[in-house]
């Protein structure tokens, strides 16, 4: 690999796809991939780290990320990126796929930037040859606690990066909780390519309001001046279980749970898909978005709770599809218009008259959620902000 100057320059995005090769995570990493090579930058996925992969069939964490790299490699390559990826498990008997090691190698040297996309990239000697360090913090709260408690991994992996991008929008306002202490956390959201999500279907009368998340998460909950913060999706929802009985649209969950967890919602009107079927593929995943009617969905805990200003991935791409969203209330309204297209709510009034004021228009709601994607999460002006911020 020659060093040859592309445009505005070769730019890393390290990421996780291939540890957490769902579909979700693939679309937040292609709309950085596609959104930089827009703006005329030349863009490279890279993933060199000595975590094992996740492998989402045996829910358990394993050192051969073959099928990981076979399921993720064909969607990058699909949209422009053959020989411009690297998977390299940095433990023993890792491998590295794609691009070859050596290639790898000169690429940090050669690279005008990298964006750590999630932070979840580990920084090693080679990666510092790179001259410019771009932290992206895709979910506040948990870092900023760290810091606040003087937890020394965390305030030397913040320390290698020159400069630190948070999807905490409100982060440092007077009505956020979370501490913000050392670090100066600029905005930014999440980019979304709109034609990846151009819309041909016009929702069937039976069509519902649907959302995909993980019910239960483990090992994230964080205590915090005495107070516990939690970490977990089926919480909050089971908080406003009745909604199907109080409204006449569809309300669907994609999720893997119990019986007992299914049956539950069943009662309360939910239906209910497997999620891991769309999640592991792309075409799957984007289809069950395009054909739903909308989003209802909560947040959790960490971000609500603080007034974080966070915003969902998975809620721009149904923005993006000309789907309303109905989403709970983190402080992003501060940031995002709200009222038609997109809701935030605080409590189950605030749902149901966001249901009404949707249906009362629907035709002008989906045209409101396209526009406030576009104007708001459209990859080239998200993407275009951040570098100019970065200087890059």
């Amino acid at each position: 690999m020659t060093h040859k100057k592309h445009g505005k320059g070769k730019i890393i995005v390290f990421g996780i796809i291939f540890w957490y090769p769902l579909a979700g995570v693939t679309y937040q990493f292609l709309h950085y991939l596609i959104g930089l090579r827009r703006l005329g930058y030349d863009p490279y996925y890279v993933e060199d780290s000595g975590r094992w992969i996740y492998n989402p069939e045996t829910f358990l964490f394993s050192p051969d990320a073959s099928a990981n790299v076979r399921a993720v490699a064909s969607v990058l390559e699909a949209h422009g990126f053959a020989g411009r990826w690297a998977f390299r498990g940095n433990y023993e008997g890792g491998q590295c796929y794609g691009m070859t090691e050596a290639q790898l190698f000169q690429l940090y040297r050669e690279a005008d930037a990298f964006l750590n996309v999630t932070a979840s990239q580990e920084l090693r000697e080679e990666h510092m040859a790179c001259p410019r360090r771009i932290y992206v913090e895709t979910d506040p709260f948990a870092v900023q606690i760290k810091i606040a408690e003087h937890d020394q991994p965390t305030l030397d992996a913040v320390a290698e990066h020159d400069i630190h991008f948070s999807y905490g929008e409100n982060l440092g306002e007077p009505d956020c909780s979370i501490p913000v202490e050392r670090i100066r956390w600029l905005p930014t959201r999440q980019p979304v390519v709109m034609d990846l999500w151009e819309n041909p279907y016009p929702p069937s009368p039976q069509s519902s309001y649907t959302t995909i998340t993980t019910w239960h998460n483990r090992g994230k909950r964080v205590i915090f001046r005495g107070e516990l913060y939690y970490w977990t999706k089926g919480r909050e929802f089971l908080k406003y279980v009745k909604l199907p009985l109080l409204r006449a649209p569809h309300f669907e969950l994609a999720l893997e749970a119990t019986e007992k967890t299914r049956g539950i919602l069943h009662r309360h009107g939910w239906r209910t898909v497997h999620s891991l079927p769309i999640s592991r593929d792309v075409d799957l995943y984007r289809d069950y978005i395009l054909r739903s009617r909308g989003e209802f969905t909560v947040a959790k805990d960490q971000v609500v709770r603080p007034l974080s200003g966070w915003f969902s991935d998975r809620s721009c791409c149904y923005l993006a599809a000309g789907r309303p969203v109905i989403t709970q209330e983190t402080g992003s309204s501060k940031f995002l218009p709200t009222g038609k297209g997109l809701f935030g709510w605080r409590t189950m009034d605030d749902i149901l008259a966001a249901v009404d004021t949707i249906e009362s228009d629907y035709e002008g709601s989906c045209r409101a959620a396209k526009e406030i994607a576009a104007e708001y999460f459209g990859a080239e002006k998200v993407l275009g902000s951040l570098m100019e911020r970065a200087g890059i």
